[in-house]
């Protein structure tokens, strides 16, 4: 797995990178200080699977550096390091394609949890934004787990919506009309109990979904 970890503290992006070789070896970790920086590194490297992105870079404010890497990074998840974990910021995020939320100022055995979530394919938002609840144990298979009725289309679409994936990038990842896609969303946001993408992805990390790519 590959991933790239954008912050302009070296001293955070040094502990991360320790966390992370210390307790997830096969994890290739890329780093950048910019945003600039980062599409670089994203040009350069070709895909990766997941981007952690800190949301005070020198060169971006806050939210809008999301859109530029998910247009650079299309298939990657975007998960959003940020000190401000407040409700807004955190939806405002999920809102702009992010697939997972960390809090920086998490202890490093939540981090670790939290990087565990995410490297596996889950989504970790901040408890606050669950109810005041951790997430539901990490669960693989949503179908026969959950007893959510979906198709393994369904799923896949699922899947690429809690990447941050649009409705267009779904339709060229699975080679499939945008009306179709729309109807797939509707039985999705139908089965999830909820009526757009950002309450989506909101619920599939109170369920604890965790959709890997076959």
């Amino acid at each position: 797995m590959k991933a790239l970890l954008v912050d302009d503290h070296a001293m955070f992006r040094e502990g991360l990178a320790l966390l992370l070789a210390h307790h997830f070896q096969d994890v290739e970790l890329l780093q950048a200080e910019t945003l600039a920086q980062a599409l670089v590194l994203l040009k350069r490297h070709g895909p990766l699977d997941v981007i952690l992105l800190d949301l005070a870079l020198p060169d971006s404010q806050g939210l809008d550096a999301l859109p530029q890497v998910h247009a650079a990074a299309p298939g990657a998840r975007v998960v959003v390091l940020s000190a401000d974990d407040s409700a807004s910021t955190v939806r405002g995020a999920i809102e702009q394609g992010a697939s997972g939320f960390i809090p920086k100022t998490a202890q490093s055995s939540a981090l670790r949890l939290a990087l565990t979530t995410v490297l596996g394919g889950g989504v970790h938002l901040p408890a606050s934004l669950l109810g005041g609840k951790e997430p539901a144990a990490q669960r693989t298979d949503a179908t026969d787990a959950l007893g959510l009725d979906l198709s393994p289309r369904q799923i896949d679409v699922l899947r690429l919506l809690i990447q941050g994936a649009t409705n267009k990038h779904i339709c060229r990842e699975l080679d499939l009309a945008e009306s179709t896609v729309k109807t797939h969303l509707a039985a999705i946001f139908k089965r999830l109990d909820v009526s757009n993408r950002t309450q989506a992805v909101i619920a599939a990390a109170r369920l604890g979904l965790r959709l890997s790519e076959a």
